[in-house]
């Protein structure tokens, strides 16, 4: 068999594909066959630039002589060992690693397969942690609209996207609510870094809480920046003012780390960027640099202590995978870390985001753009969309670009650009010269 063989329509027919168009794709589908450095190649050759670092994930770039070793040698010296009552060296030493880079006080790790498993992780600790602490009333989760938080039924219930809500709306969890968003065009538009405006919308947990009582409030979960929704950044104060209503109420902040994780913003998680502690961090993606599915969630020890109570025989939380710690994920894991570490990539984003800042603004005056975010190496231009149908515009140039060898995100009508944290200006402005070249047509 052929090493990339030509695509044939029944050849394509047996694979459902996730959030895609799956008939649209398979009348003419876009295939990446190789991968290096900060480009992908077609099964024809054609060489196409990663702008949004394959899914917000390989952010030391692709190909990675260093990951693709150590799972090697991990693979030939121990390829699975199991997760429950028994242990392998890996994962304790990449807990330890992450805790290293981790916000102080968050010194306890559990490790998932992906972002989606974190976040259902995170909401089920939340959840038993106050019956630990024999407050068991506390019962209820609050999530955000436009919040992504995975597909898992945890992770959409809290999750504010109308469309991965809709369809299963009769197993939601029950009890749940949402803070709503910070999306203020009106107010924000092109906004450099974090919008001036919109702290005050903090104070709709302080609405929650009186609706419902903060004796049955959990947990609030959100996005430090919101990602999958198209980039909505936390107005300046917003986050601290969340951190101090959920101090006040006894209520745990969880921050869904998915996308912000591993250097996106300028410092290893969004929290230290903003200067704001959650009690509890979900993360994956950038954990592994996307070599290897794998996730994992960050809790304080406040959290973590009030579990280690009770016989010592007895297990503390009744919840695990697999595949947790998965002994190949460890390797690539570490690998990852330590690429991180060695390339200073975690803060590489403070400098190149400065040059990527202005190159993303320059598309301002350009046909349709309405908006541009920014924060470190992630950003969005939203478009004006075309009447009546919603996406077309963004998706058009979406296509426009790949055909052109870039490789861009869309959510609706909105343009995401999420490059690897290796991206040279030389880099840059080849993204942005074919991006806007695709909306100058």
């Amino acid at each position: 068999m052929a090493a990339n063989p030509t695509p044939t329509a029944s050849s394509l027919d047996a694979y459902w594909m996730p959030f895609t168009a799956n008939r649209q794709f398979k009348q003419k589908p876009r295939m990446l066959a190789k991968a290096a450095g900060m480009y992908y190649e077609t099964p024809e050759g054609r060489r196409i630039l990663d702008g949004v670092a394959g899914l917000w994930c390989v952010n030391a770039g692709h190909g990675r002589k260093e990951i693709t070793q150590a799972v090697a040698s991990q693979l030939e010296t121990m390829d699975y060992a199991p997760a429950f009552q028994i242990g392998h060296p890996a994962a304790f030493e990449l807990a330890n690693a992450v805790v290293r880079i981790a916000p102080a006080g968050l010194e306890h790790v559990f490790f998932t397969n992906s972002g989606s498993e974190s976040v259902d992780t995170a909401l089920k600790i939340a959840l038993a942690y106050h019956r630990v602490k024999g407050d068991a009333a506390r019962v209820r989760l609050l999530g955000r609209e436009r919040g992504y938080h995975g597909v898992g039924f945890g992770g959409i219930s809290v999750g504010g996207m109308v469309a991965n809500r809709k369809v299963w709306p009769a197993a939601m969890i029950p009890g749940v609510d949402h803070l709503v968003h910070t999306h203020d065009i009106k107010r924000n538009a092109f906004t450099k870094g974090l919008p001036a405006h919109g702290a005050e919308l903090a104070d709709d947990l302080e609405r929650l809480v009186a609706l419902h009582d903060a004796s049955t409030i959990a947990a609030v979960i959100v996005e430090p920046i919101a990602g999958s929704t198209g980039v909505v950044l936390p107005p300046q104060g917003y986050l601290k003012r969340l951190r101090q209503i959920c101090d006040k109420h006894g209520i745990l902040l969880i921050f869904d780390e998915v996308i912000t994780g591993f250097g996106r913003t300028g410092a290893p998680f969004a929290a230290q960027e903003f200067d704001v502690t959650p009690d509890i961090i979900t993360c994956a993606k950038g954990l592994t640099n996307g070599a290897i599915p794998m996730g994992a969630v960050i809790v304080s020890k406040k959290i973590y202590d009030a579990f280690m109570q009770g016989p010592p025989n007895a297990i503390e939380l009744f919840h695990g995978y697999t595949y947790s710690a998965h002994p190949t994920a460890c390797a690539a894991g570490l690998a990852t870390l330590s690429i991180y570490q060695n390339e200073g990539l975690l803060t590489r984003a403070k400098q190149t985001g400065v040059l990527f800042e202005k190159a993303v603004h320059e598309l301002r005056g350009l046909p349709h753009v309405i908006d541009i975010r920014n924060y470190g190496l992630v950003a969005v231009a939203e478009l004006d969309p075309i009447a009546g149908t919603p996406g077309a515009r963004a998706f058009g140039i979406y296509l426009k670009c790949f055909e052109r060898g870039l490789l861009i995100r869309t959510t609706g009508d909105i343009i995401a650009l999420s490059p690897e944290l290796i991206i040279e200006p030389k880099r840059i402005e080849e993204l942005f010269g074919i991006l806007s070249q695709a909306l100058k047509e």
